[in-house]
């Protein structure tokens, strides 16, 4: 198991590496929606009954994502921390990151390797509370503060860290992924636009045929064609033409 100061410093790599190219509401709800699948699907939901609540919200407190897992007077205790204390302390965890500007497992790990009290490093007040589970989501071309902070809070600082992390981290693999290639038409002769047949009859192309090839209407003969009429000079039809008019 790492001790504090190793905690502290992961989680500073953490804060380095999830940078956002960009944040909205979207975002906010796709990534809060994913917290919860992901804690519906822990033991310590399924089997040992307990509830979160998850909170996304601007640095400047407009939430953008909010809701509970549980019930609070659920007859299995699915919601046991689902309730106003409980909404106290989520919001004293996002206090701490908007006083810090640092994820509040980091501020609780370092207090505890460096052996100093909340009073200490400035970050003392009933509006606060200091465990793990609120982390800032930082933009890539802003590095002057956090555009908002996700939350979540089931009563367990690491197991609450963990999930909000890498949660983020697999959302921004997600988006990072090159998207797919526009596949070309598996026969090169065939163009993608050609119309079907039945909707341009006259047109040559759409009976698959090249617009510099000669149509039938075009290389179709009359049948009173008389070939002599255009045979060549020195041919034998146009000399028997030539002394036909010369003994009349």
């Amino acid at each position: 198991m790492p001790n504090d100061t190793e905690l502290a410093n992961q989680v500073l790599v953490e804060e380095r590496q999830y940078r956002w190219g960009s944040f909205d509401s979207a975002d906010a709800l796709a990534l809060g929606l994913s917290i919860r699948k992901r804690f519906r699907s822990t033991p310590r939901h399924l089997k040992g009954n307990r509830g979160c609540l998850i909170s996304i919200q601007t640095i400047a407190g407009h939430t953008l994502f909010s809701c509970t897992v549980g019930d609070l007077g659920h007859p299995t205790g699915s919601g046991d921390v689902v309730s106003l204390d409980s909404w106290s302390c989520l919001e004293g965890m996002v206090a701490v990151v908007k006083r810090v500007g640092h994820s509040s497992f980091y501020v609780e790990k370092g207090m505890s390797a460096m052996g100093k009290t909340p009073k200490q490093l400035g970050v003392e007040g009933s509006d606060v509370r200091i465990c793990g589970g609120a982390f800032p989501i930082w933009l890539e071309n802003a590095p002057c503060c956090p555009i908002a902070i996700a939350a979540c809070y089931s009563g367990s600082s690491h197991e609450d860290h963990t999930l909000v992390a890498t949660t983020i981290r697999d959302y921004l693999a997600k988006q990072k992924r090159p998207s797919e290639t526009f596949a070309a038409p598996t026969n090169p002769e065939q163009s993608m636009f050609l119309p079907p047949q039945h909707m341009h009859p006259e047109n040559p192309a759409a009976q698959g045929q090249s617009w510099f090839s000669p149509t039938m209407e075009q290389t179709q003969q009359p049948q009173d064609y008389d070939q002599s009429r255009f045979a060549p000079v020195d041919s034998p039809s146009y000399q028997h033409q030539e002394e036909t008019q010369s003994t009349a």
